[in-house]
């Protein structure tokens, strides 16, 4: 029988063998911690105190099995479960303006219909509001026109039909501006819309409306064209890149491709499509564009604006202190001591914003107040960044080295704000305006066409700029969709949300259905 040798190595390099096995175990607990909180934990990046913080899926809770000694109970006064306002139509607090559609529903009184009705009179009315749903109202519009001869001339002439948006289309511009609106503020998918409307009786086929909505959207090219001009005009921008499948890369793969928004100072945004996320699309987007470029930390950016520089720009890149404290937030777990200290210095910063907008600081005002309370806590934060970064024990797979990396690396970038009382200390303003394609991608997944994931662009950037400047999106595409033909070409800048609701929210164009 074959014996097997055994080597004996150097008590260093055992012990280094050792220390590097239980690194790289730290390392995958630390993974398994996270890959168990996406799917069972809280999403929230919010620190808790040791007091209030939710208990983990897998940890046993030896507390919830332990009697205590004694229970006392406060006592209370019960309230009702019906918090009013007062300003509810009645009591069940159904609340809702003149533009909801009522049907006044007549009850009769059994009184008033017996043998001793003349008993009895009508003193008053009591009422009482109730909301209702009709699936899938859809309404044919029959347009009677009359022919007319003319007794001594004997012609015959017919009244034209009013024109529609697309030629030769048979949709009103409401079922057009609806199933844009469906599309991309409610994320309903085409082929969902399109069963609504077989169970109310419409038959089509999913081929028209998808002609249909790449037909409307090609008339609000231009005005998207016109947003995105004017929001590369702005001093601050915020942008951002975001994931979504589109086309067949393979059988059974799709291609990976990315919207990059761009959020300007007037609360406009504009969702470019690249097939990349490499940083040559940012680069051309941004071509022109001076003023200070606010991101998170992917390094294309960085490559970007240096390039933009190059070409005699002047771009001024700030980071987002949101992405920087997530890097901490994730190493919580593993160094929680260090993890907390970074937090509560972040959340100095976040206090003194806090601050400013409760007290409505001017600009000066906001800019002299950072500098006093924010600028100490950032230096002393660094500071530490500086110690911790050469403590030897703290190994590169650490995922506090790498959020002290992070940090370290990002340090002019971060400090731009302070600089400047109009720039926000994170992106989260873009982030929540972004949002609508995650939750377009769960409803549905993909982007069959490149073509499709432009014109999804094109009508999200519209949509989302409506939301953000409090304009109701399907007002707005039923005006602007008929209005479209009737404007001047030069002054398209108008039908943008942003000079729309100053010059025709007051007076809209709406459909015959609405007359």
């Amino acid at each position: 029988m074959k014996k097997h040798k055994i080597s004996h190595l150097p008590a260093s390099e055992i012990d280094a063998q050792y220390a590097k096995q239980v690194a790289q175990i730290a390392s995958l607990e630390h993974q398994l911690d996270w890959l168990k909180r996406q799917v069972f934990g809280r999403k929230s990046e919010q620190l808790l105190s040791d007091s209030n913080e939710q208990t983990e899926l897998f940890v046993k809770d030896n507390s919830a099995t332990s009697k205590p000694d004694s229970i006392e109970i406060k006592s209370h006064r019960r309230k009702s479960n019906k918090q009013l306002s007062g300003d509810e139509v009645n009591d069940t607090g159904l609340r809702f303006d003149d533009s909801v559609p009522q049907k006044i529903i007549e009850v009769d009184a059994p009184e008033l219909n017996g043998d001793n009705a003349d008993q009895y009179e009508i003193i008053d009315y009591k009422e009482q509001a109730r909301l209702a749903q009709q699936p899938g109202s859809y309404v044919v519009l029959i347009y009677r026109k009359p022919v007319v001869r003319h007794k001594t001339k004997e012609t015959v002439r017919t009244e034209p039909t009013p024109n529609t948006v697309l030629e030769g289309c048979y949709a009103d511009v409401s079922v057009l501006a609806g199933i844009m609106v469906d599309k991309a503020v409610y994320h309903l998918p085409l082929y969902r819309q399109h069963q609504r409307m077989s169970d109310a009786g419409i038959q089509l086929s999913r081929a028209t409306l998808t002609h249909w909505i790449q037909k409307a959207i090609a008339l609000l090219y231009p005005i998207y064209q016109a947003q995105l001009e004017h929001i590369l005009q702005s001093k601050i921008l915020a942008m951002d890149e975001v994931p979504i499948k589109v086309g067949r890369k393979s059988k059974g793969k799709m291609k990976q491709t990315y919207y990059w928004p761009i959020y300007g100072e007037q609360d406009e945004i504009a969702f470019t499509w690249s097939q990349n996320r490499g940083f040559l699309h940012a680069k051309n987007q941004l071509t022109g564009f001076n003023g200070t470029l606010l991101t998170d930390g992917y390094t294309a950016y960085t490559k970007t604006v240096n390039q933009l520089n190059e070409q005699n720009q002047n771009v001024t890149h700030a980071s987002c202190w949101a992405h920087c404290r997530r890097y901490f937030e994730k190493s919580l777990k593993m160094e929680p001591e260090l993890a907390k200290y970074a937090l509560l210095k972040i959340a100095d910063l976040y206090q003194v914003e806090q601050h400013i907008r409760d007290e409505n600081l001017d600009e000066q005002s906001a800019l002299d107040y950072r500098q006093k309370h924010a600028e100490p806590v950032i230096d002393e934060f660094f500071n530490w960044i500086y110690e911790q970064r050469q403590r030897p024990e703290l190994l590169p797979s650490n995922p506090i080295s790498k959020a002290l990396k992070y940090a370290d690396e990002r340090y002019h970038q971060l400090k731009v704000y302070l600089g400047d009382a109009n720039i926000q200390i994170d992106t989260n303003h873009l982030e929540r305006a972004l949002r609508v394609i995650p939750m377009g991608r769960k409803n549905y997944l993909f982007c069959w066409s490149e073509l499709g994931a432009e014109n999804m662009g094109v009508l999200q950037s519209l949509m989302v700029t409506c939301r953000l400047l409090g304009i109701n999106p399907y007002h707005y595409l039923v005006d602007v969709l008929q209005r479209v033909s009737l404007h001047p070409a030069k002054d398209v800048i108008d039908l943008t949300p942003r000079v729309w609701k100053d010059k025709f929210k007051d007076h809209l164009l709406t459909s015959d259905l609405a007359n």
